[in-house]
């Protein structure tokens, strides 16, 4: 395993972390998911991200069990606080009572005394940025949290977080966990710039676009059974956008370029997002132990320039650039 520092932080992380947004608590069963756990611990990986929202709080459950009896130092535990975990008005977003409240929850869930990195899981458009930034800050002074991130926010949000946090003060923003991957690069046009000059880094997650990046859906076959894309529990939304005959034609055509370099698809797509020196780490996540052992071999993987302008050509138009993508939602949910 590699490791690499988080942002201008004196974090370490492993450049591979393990997720558990769509798996724990939900697509497979607590065996399974503590056997991925393990697998992940066995090949080095040191970094676990979930969120209070996965599964119902279920997936932090499931993470703080199959963890425990690890020396908590370490690992880097990640959670973040947005979405609703409940059905009360102040169930969500990112007022102080929310996050003070979903705090102590996600450290119960978890069975840790800290969480390493606390995230913004959204924007929200409803709460004073200041409210939000001074309640973080609060909690890094009481220890419950080591350091602040932000998830799905664009440039100019965290632009705004940044100066406050100066004015003010306050704990810094030293995280940005995006969607990138080969085929959704919104963040390269505006965050990343802004990240490198502040010292923020990326926790990049879906590399593999969901699984389209594996090669296992082909152009005019049925989708396979047991996929993402079959998934009624919210996976399947969104892998959608790329379930067209075109992408799933271009995703074919990178198979030489793994074969070449004596990777598997998914190795190669989770490589490519390690090549950006703005990612700290890729966030995979896995139903079977199998899973992970297969996706760590991206850790260290060098891609050299002509390969990158390959896979460029080969996807073309397929990509999405539009920073605009980012989006989160203009009320709480």
């Amino acid at each position: 395993m590699e490791f690499r520092y988080l942002g201008r932080s004196g974090l370490k992380i492993s450049e591979i972390a393990y997720g558990n947004w769509l798996t724990h608590g939900s697509q497979v069963e607590e065996d399974a998911a503590r056997a991925c756990v393990r697998a992940a611990l066995d090949e080095g990986i040191t970094t676990f991200d979930t969120a209070d929202v996965y599964a119902g709080t279920r997936a932090e459950e499931v993470l703080g069990r199959a963890l425990k009896g690890q020396r908590r130092a370490g690992l880097e535990i990640f959670t973040k606080v947005f979405w609703p975990t409940g059905p009360g008005q102040n169930d969500r977003g990112l007022s102080r009572k929310h996050i003070i409240e979903s705090i102590d929850g996600s450290l119960r869930r978890l069975g840790t005394d800290y969480i390493d990195l606390y995230q913004a899981h959204r924007f929200d458009h409803e709460t004073p940025l200041e409210e939000t930034l001074k309640a973080f800050d609060d909690l890094v002074r009481q220890g419950k949290v080591l350091y602040i991130g932000v998830s799905e926010w664009r440039a100019e949000e965290i632009e705004r977080a940044l100066k406050i946090a100066d004015e003010m003060g306050l704990d810094r923003i030293i995280s940005s966990q995006p969607q990138y991957s080969m085929l959704w690069r919104v963040i390269e046009e505006e965050v990343v710039p802004l990240s490198e000059r502040e010292g923020i880094g990326q926790i990049v997650w879906s590399p593999i676009a969901q699984g389209v990046l594996t090669g296992k859906y082909k152009p005019g076959q049925p989708l396979p059974e047991g996929s993402r894309a079959t998934d009624d529990k919210g996976g399947a939304d969104m892998i959608r956008r790329y379930l067209n005959d075109d992408v799933l034609t271009r995703v074919q055509n990178l198979r030489p370029i793994a074969d070449d370099l004596g990777l598997s698809m998914a190795q190669l797509a989770i490589a490519w997002t390690l090549q950006n020196p703005n990612v700290s780490a890729a966030i995979v996540g896995a139903s079977r132990p199998e899973q992970v052992a297969d996706n760590v071999k991206a850790a260290g993987v060098k891609l050299d320039a002509d390969v990158l302008k390959r896979i460029d050509e080969v996807l073309g138009d397929a990509v999405v650039r539009d920073p605009s993508k980012t989006v989160s939602p203009s009320s709480r949910p």
